[in-house]
């Protein structure tokens, strides 16, 4: 829980300090509402000061799991490595220097962001649309949110099975309700003040289950065990890798039976 403790109070210390000169930037962010009767020019840089407090409370929740995740790499990677463990096994550990799967998390988690912060901008505009900016707009904004923090949660399990990030973001896209059951309860657990702290190895361990679930890990090999992708011979030995990949073989290129 020290890596999340250590992101948690950042981010309070950042939020604090947003409201407390929200209207400092709402003043900023008008200076055409100037020379409007006082009536208008508060009512304006209210809005103004209550969106980009919005805004920051969105983004804190989209990338505090990300900052989480890179602060404590090292732990949580081992919590996934013993979920898989308990329910039966999984793919080996990358035989690759920390820093470089330090590197490819940061820049898979960069590309998440970037995508979850082109939907944050527009529904943010869509915020100021009159009954929809506040009934289906807040609705979007957390499936929109619980998606990508599936993303974020799942992309340590999920990359050590060889898959690239469109297509693990493909996997999630093709069982939906899953992602979003998974994704929206969290969100909405981590805008509680201290649970993040407590549900985040919680999370880090569904996440895991999750990734079994849309891509199962099979020691065995596809093709049955061992012996039977060598013809059959006796004595043959196993696959020393099955997992790598097969020139035309993908096994996780076929979407998964949705039932």
């Amino acid at each position: 829980m020290i890596p999340a403790l250590i992101a948690l109070a950042g981010y309070v210390a950042a939020l604090v300090v947003l409201v407390v000169y929200a209207g400092d930037l709402a003043q900023w962010a008008t200076p055409f509402a100037d020379g409007w009767s006082e009536l208008w020019r508060n009512a304006v840089r209210v809005v103004v000061a209550v969106a980009a407090v919005g805004a920051g409370g969105l983004l804190a929740v989209l990338t505090f799991t990300a900052v989480t995740l890179l602060i404590g790499e090292p732990f949580y990677e081992s919590l996934s490595a013993k979920v898989e463990a308990t329910e039966g096994g999984g793919p080996p550990e990358p035989d690759v220097p920390l820093w470089r799967e330090l590197w490819v998390a940061s820049r898979d988690s960069v590309a998440v962001l970037l995508r979850a912060a082109a939907f944050g901008l527009v529904l943010f505009l869509c915020g100021f649309l009159p009954v929809l900016g506040q009934t289906v707009v807040p609705v979007l904004a957390l499936c929109v949110s619980g998606y990508y923090l599936t993303a974020e949660l799942t992309g340590t399990p999920l990359q050590k099975r060889g898959l690239p990030q469109k297509e693990r973001l493909r996997l999630l896209r093709s069982r939906l309700p899953m992602t979003l059951g998974f994704g929206t309860g969290l969100t909405l657990l981590f805008l509680v003040p201290g649970l993040t702290v407590l549900a985040m190895p919680g999370a880090v361990a569904g996440a895991t289950l999750l990734a079994r679930e849309l891509a199962p890990y099979e020691p065995g090999g596809a093709d049955g065990g061992a012996g039977e992708g060598d013809g059959g011979r006796p004595g043959a030995d196993p696959d020393p890798d099955p997992f790598r990949k097969r020139p035309g073989v993908n096994p996780y290129a076929v979407d998964p039976q949705i039932g």
